[in-house]
C-alpha cells in the first residue's frame, strides 16, 4: 500500500484534502547534488545505470517530499532501443547522426524486444522502489510516437521540425510505418514499466503544439489513443500535450484518467475545453519559478483556486529550468502543502 496515495487519489477524481504536487523533471539539472553525479558520468550513462536513476529519482522527493516520484530517464531511450543511434552532445542537446528520411530508413527500424534493449530500466524501477519504500507513488514515462518521430526525422532539437512534418506530408505512408513501430515499442515498453512497479504513467508529446488540430489527429493523437487503450485498464494515464489546447476535448473522452496543461492555457479555459470533468495537471509557467519566493507562493494559492482543489494535480506547465533556485522550487512545493481552502 502506497502511503501518501494523495496523487493516485487525485487522478481517479476523489475528493483530497488538498492537490498532490510534482514537477516535470523535478528529477535533473536545478539540483546541486544531480550536478555532482552529471560531472562524473555523461547523459546516457546516468540514465542507463540502475544505481544513477534510480538515485537521481529520489533526490528531489529527499528535498522537497513531493507527493509522485518520476522516473529519471529521457524519451529517447525509445528510438535507442530501436535500432536507431542516438547521442546526448554536451550543450547542444539530442543529436542523431542518421536520421529517417525514407521508406527505406523506416523499414531498418526494428520493433525490439523491451527486456534485452530496456532491462535497466526496470532494474531502476525496483531499486527506486525499494528506496521510496511505498511512501509515495512513481510514475513512468514515455515520449508520445509524434514527438518521438520528430527527433528521429529532424536528426536534432528544432524551433518547428520541419523536417519531420515534411515526411510527414511527402511520405504519409512511410511516416505511419514509423509512427506504428514506435507506438507498439512504446506499449510494450510502459507495460513493462507497470509490470515493474510504476503506479502511474505519462506520455509527453512535447512537440504536439507544432501541427494543426486536423495533422494532430492524424500524425498524433490516433498513435496516443493506442497507448491509452493498451494501458488504462492496468495503471492511470496521463496525457501531456504541450500547446494542445484545441485537443483537450478528445483527450478527456480518450479514457486517460489526466491531462497535462501548459501555461499558455488558463485554468478556466482547460476545464472548459477538457468539459469540466477529468483531473488536470499544470500548469505553472517554470519561468515564474524565478520570482521570490512569497510571490511564488501567492501565484501558487491563486492557481489552485482557479482549478479547483479536486480533479487536480499542481505542477509546472513544462520541466522546470536548471536556472531555479533550489529555494524557489521548495517554495514552489511547501505553497501546495500550505494550501487551504
Amino acid at each position: 500500500m502506497i502511503k501518501n496515495d494523495l496523487f493516485l487519489r487525485a487522478l481517479k477524481g476523489e475528493t483530497v484534502e488538498r492537490p498532490p504536487v510534482w514537477m516535470m523533471r523535478q528529477a535533473g539539472r536545478y539540483l546541486p547534488e544531480f550536478m555532482e553525479i552529471k560531472a562524473k558520468y555523461d547523459f546516457f550513462t546516468r540514465c542507463q545505470t540502475p544505481e544513477l536513476a534510480s538515485e537521481i529519482t529520489v533526490q528531489p522527493i529527499r528535498r522537497y517530499g513531493m507527493d509522485a516520484a518520476i522516473l529519471f530517464s529521457d524519451i529517447l531511450v525509445i528510438p535507442q532501443a530501436m535500432a536507431i543511434d542516438v547521442e546526448m552532445k554536451p550543450n547542444f542537446g539530442p543529436y542523431l547522426p542518421a536520421p529517417i528520411r525514407s521508406q527505406k530508413d523506416v523499414d531498418r527500424v526494428i520493433v525490439p524486444d523491451i527486456q534485452d534493449t530496456l532491462g535497466y530500466v526496470m532494474d531502476a524501477i525496483a531499486m527506486t522502489k525499494e528506496k521510496l519504500n511505498d511512501d509515495i507513488p512513481l510514475i513512468g514515462f514515455a515520449g508520445s510516437p509524434w514527438t518521438i518521430l520528430c527527433y528521429c526525422v529532424q536528426g536534432q532539437g528544432s524551433k518547428n521540425f520541419d523536417l519531420a512534418k515534411g515526411f510527414c506530408f511527402t511520405q504519409p505512408k512511410a511516416a505511419h510505418q514509423l509512427l506504428q513501430k514506435i507506438t507498439d515499442t512504446t506499449i510494450a515498453y510502459l507495460k513493462a514499466k507497470v509490470k515493474a512497479g510504476v503506479n502511474a504513467v505519462q506520455v509527453f508529446d512535447s512537440w504536439g503544439g507544432m501541427l494543426s488540430p486536423t495533422d494532430y489527429q492524424e500524425f498524433s493523437f490516433q498513435y496516443i489513443q493506442q497507448i491509452i487503450d493498451a494501458l488504462k485498464e492496468q495503471v492511470p494515464v496521463i496525457v501531456f500535450g504541450k500547446g494542445c489546447w484545441f485537443a483537450l476535448g478528445d483527450m478527456a473522452k480518450s479514457g486517460a484518467s489526466a491531462l497535462g496543461v501548459d501555461w499558455t492555457c488558463s485554468p478556466k479555459n482547460a476545464r472548459y475545453l477538457s468539459g469540466g470533468n477529468i483531473t488536470l495537471q499544470g500548469n505553472f509557467d517554470p519561468s515564474r519559478l524565478l520570482s521570490p519566493p512569497a510571490e511564488i507562493k501567492r501565484m501558487v494559492h491563486d492557481m489552485i483556486r482557479a482549478f479547483g482543489k479536486d480533479r487536480y494535480v499542481v505542477n509546472l506547465g513544462h520541466g522546470i529550468l536548471p536556472n531555479i533556485p533550489i529555494a524557489n522550487a521548495g517554495a514552489f512545493v511547501e505553497a501546495v502543502k500550505e494550501f487551504k481552502e
